[in-house]
C-alpha cells in the first residue's frame, strides 16, 4: 500500500472514531488535522471537502458492519441457521456500539430531515443492508424453515425495532440484561413463523463467548460519552436466492 493510501486510511480511522463518539456533524478538516498532527492542506489533499470526509466515514463503517455481521455468517448453512447467525451478530454488535457509539443510528437522527449526498448515502446503505437481510429471510422460507407466507417486510420492521430498543436500553438505560431480552424478542418473532422441519435454533441459546458479545456490566455503566450513532424496502414477495 502506498504511503498516501496509508495516510488516508489513518485519517478515516480517526474520523470514524470521532463520528462514533460525537456524530458526523462533529467532523471537520481542521479538527482531524489537529488530531492527526497534520496540516489542514494535508488532510484536504485526501478529502476535497467535509462532505467527502463524511461520506468516506459512512463507507468505512458500512464495510466494517458487513464484515462483522454478514460475511462472518456466510459459512453457516442457508436457512434459519444463517439467519440466526446474522441476527446474533447484529444484536451483539449493537451492544458494543451502545458503549462506543453507532454511526448509523446517530446519523439517522442528524440527517433524517436534511436532504443531500450524506443522507442519500446513508439511506442507500440501510436499504442495502435490509435487502441482504431480506434475502436471507427468503432463503429460510425456501429451505422450508419459515412458513411460505412469511411477510419479509413485516419481519424486517419488527427486527429493526428490537435492535433500536436494544441500543436504547443498553446505552441510555445502562441495562445489562438488554441483550438477553433482545435475543428472546427475536426468538418470539421467529417462533411464530417457524415450520415443523426447522432446526431448533434460538438466539437465547447463543454462547456468551462469541467474538462480539455483551460487554460486562461495568463497561455499560462506564459508557458516558454522548450518544451518536440499521435498509432498501424489501417487497413482500420473496426475493431471488443467492
Amino acid at each position: 500500500m502506498r504511503k498516501g493510501q496509508q495516510t488516508r486510511l489513518a485519517i478515516v480511522d480517526a474520523a470514524v472514531e470521532q463520528a462514533a463518539m460525537a456524530g458526523l456533524e462533529s467532523l471537520t478538516i481542521g479538527a482531524l488535522a489537529d488530531r492527526m498532527q497534520m496540516s489542514k492542506s494535508g488532510v484536504f489533499a485526501h478529502f476535497g471537502s467535509r462532505e467527502d470526509l463524511q461520506l468516506a466515514v459512512l463507507q468505512a463503517y458500512e464495510a466494517r458492519f458487513i464484515d462483522d455481521v454478514l460475511k462472518s455468517a456466510i459459512a453457516v448453512p442457508r436457512g434459519l441457521p444463517r439467519l440466526a447467525a446474522i441476527l446474533e451478530r447484529w444484536l451483539a454488535r449493537t451492544v458494543i456500539e451502545a458503549a462506543q457509539g453507532c454511526i448509523w443510528i446517530s446519523a439517522a437522527s442528524e440527517y433524517d430531515d436534511r436532504p443531500g449526498p450524506v443522507r442519500d448515502e446513508l439511506v442507500r446503505m440501510i436499504e442495502g443492508w435490509r435487502g441482504e437481510l431480506g434475502r436471507t429471510i427468503d432463503q429460510a422460507v425456501t429451505a422450508g424453515h419459515l412458513v411460505p407466507d412469511t411477510d419479509i417486510d413485516e419481519l424486517l420492521f419488527a427486527v429493526n425495532g428490537v435492535v433500536l430498543a436494544l441500543h436504547h436500553d443498553a446505552r441510555l438505560m445502562r441495562n445489562p440484561a438488554a441483550l438477553d431480552r433482545a435475543r428472546r424478542a427475536i426468538d418470539r418473532l421467529i417462533e411464530r413463523l417457524r415450520t415443523a422441519q426447522a432446526p431448533p435454533i434460538r438466539l437465547a441459546d447463543s454462547s456468551p463467548r462469541s467474538k462480539i458479545d455483551q460487554p460486562p456490566r461495568s463497561r455499560l455503566a462506564d459508557a458516558t460519552r454522548p450518544a451518536r450513532g440499521g435498509h432498501r424496502s424489501v417487497s413482500r414477495q420473496r426475493q431471488p436466492t443467492h
